[in-house]
């Protein structure tokens, strides 16, 4: 009834596209053999680099997240290699099953869904690998489908303090411009992420950043597919090296003003802008699971994603929240991706181009689909969760100078 007009995808990627990047993108079909799409191209370079806070090396493939799980791996792992998985949800499970698809032994420390990687854990299956069979460790900084946050600087650590010298693989697709991350100063060998999520580029292209470590092991193995390896596509001599092929023309200028947008606002900005959304968003659904059966998929907030909220109703109930939102409202909510059974869960996506009225839109939608199904609930939550932006904003401007005089540096 109400669903007519602009309708909205509050699902954790694709995420919301802004204008901007819709824009760039609507254009011809640019000369692929020289002029300006090679400057734009070579432009992002450093911007990515920048993004995973890291001076090494990126290489760009067409393809989603799945496609750079894998190009990262064939890189550096190859039939015969143990790679030890650390899952706190189903996406390091699958960066695991394509490992084991290239012909690897896979190890698997399962800490469950709705908690991070048990460090004390790690190490001790680092230390009883006392003759290094073990060649990387894969995990996530952020697991979409769970919304759990790993400690990738702790694993790093744990890894050091055991001694290992496995190469440390971080899957960022999930969270890459929403949760801080510094792939240098936390001791990653090689990162992958995408474009769709907190990067606000259609699905299509993905990258892997690497380090001389990780290069230094791509030396070694013996077999790379030609497509998948990465050193033809770093500092390429000629264009078409950066993608074997033709490019991604259109996903370059998306990306490129997209990249843009994250430095207008600046990098530590789009990270507290996420912080402050996902804390309202956390603040409306304390105030559901104070009454009735919601529940937060994970507990400690040190351990929740800015990115991306996992949530439990009943079984059903999940299936018919959605449905309402999406029909009723024109709200898409996400589903319960890998979790069992799968209509008691949803997901909420909160990352790349949303704001506070986006936010707050969204969790009124859902404030009314509770009422309209009669799914028990606590009451306030939009009081709260207003609440909550209303007070992170009076700080913020508080900081800028807004509201204090004489501050002016501390929003960056």
């Amino acid at each position: 009834m109400f669903a007519n007009g602009l309708t909205y995808l509050a699902i954790p990627g694709p995420s919301v596209m802004p204008e901007r990047v819709l824009r760039a993108m609507h254009r011809a079909a640019p000369n692929i053999y020289t002029g300006e799409l090679h400057d734009v191209t070579r432009s992002v370079i450093p911007d990515l680099k920048t993004l995973a806070g890291t001076r090494h090396d990126v290489a760009i493939y067409i393809g989603n997240g799945h496609a750079v799980w894998e190009a990262a791996l064939s890189n550096v792992i190859g039939a015969g290699d143990t790679v030890l998985v650390l899952a706190t949800g189903r996406f390091c499970e699958g960066w695991g099953e394509m490992a084991d698809g290239l012909g690897a032994s896979v190890e698997t420390i399962d800490f469950g869904n709705s908690n991070a990687v048990d460090l004390a854990q790690v190490e001790a299956v680092l230390k009883a690998d006392t003759e290094g069979r073990i060649k990387a460790v894969l995990t996530v900084l952020v697991d979409t489908s769970t919304g759990v946050l790993n400690d990738v600087k702790g694993i790093r650590d744990t890894m050091n303090a055991a001694g290992h010298v496995a190469l440390l693989m971080c899957d960022c697709i999930a969270s890459l411009g929403c949760d801080e991350y510094y792939m240098d100063n936390w001791g990653v060998d090689i990162t992958v992420a995408a474009s769709q999520k907190g990067l606000m580029t259609p699905p299509g292209i993905g990258f892997v950043w690497f380090n001389d470590k990780a290069n230094a092991v791509r030396e070694t193995t013996p077999k790379v597919s030609r497509y998948w390896d990465w050193r033809p596509r770093v500092n390429a001599d000629e264009y078409w090296k950066f993608f074997d092929g033709t490019s991604p023309t259109h996903h370059i200028y998306g990306l490129r003003e997209a990249l843009d947008m994250i430095n207008e606002e600046g990098l530590q900005n789009v990270w507290a802008r996420h912080d402050g959304l996902a804390r309202a968003i956390w603040a409306a659904i304390d105030a559901w699971a104070a009454e009735g059966p919601m529940e937060i998929n994970v507990m400690n907030p040190a351990e929740r994603s800015r990115a991306v909220t996992s949530l439990c109703l009943e079984e059903g109930q999940a299936d018919a929240l959605r449905a309402w939102c999406e029909h009723n409202m024109g709200v898409t909510l996400g589903i319960g991706l890998g979790r069992t059974p799968a209509s008691a869960f949803f997901r909420l996506g909160h990352m790349g181009h949303v704001n506070g009225h986006m936010v707050l839109g969204f969790l009124g939608t859902i404030d009314a689909g509770l009422k309209a199904l009669g799914i028990p609930h606590g009451k306030g939550a939009l009081e709260a969760a207003s609440q909550t932006l209303a007070d992170l904003a009076g700080t913020r401007s508080a900081c800028c100078g807004e509201t204090k005089a004489g501050v002016d540096t501390c929003c960056g």
